[in-house]
């Protein structure tokens, strides 16, 4: 997965262009998925949650999500639980 090897404590890294930080973790998750999936598949629903750290330090979270909300929390769920259970080794 897109940033899961690179910075596993969550600290920020600096970078001088936000938007090439953005596109270099969507080109990494896209080429994760070609490669398990190889050729043939779709891209279904996408959920996008970015962390940003504002000049005067405040930490926030932007959510875009192209779908209805129940649909949207569902998916965060399975995706939750997905993680726990990776964690778990499960």
């Amino acid at each position: 997965m897109a940033g899961t090897g690179d910075n596993p404590g969550g600290d920020s890294v600096e970078q001088p262009d936000p938007r090439a930080r953005l596109m270099h973790e969507v080109a990494e998750q896209m080429d994760s998925i070609e490669a398990d999936f190889g050729d043939g598949f779709q891209i279904g629903r996408v959920i996008t949650i970015v962390e940003i750290t504002g000049p005067d330090g405040n930490v926030e979270l932007r959510i875009r999500a192209g779908q209805y909300l129940w649909v949207s929390l569902g998916m965060l769920d399975f995706a939750k639980k997905s993680l726990e259970a990776s964690i778990s080794g499960g």
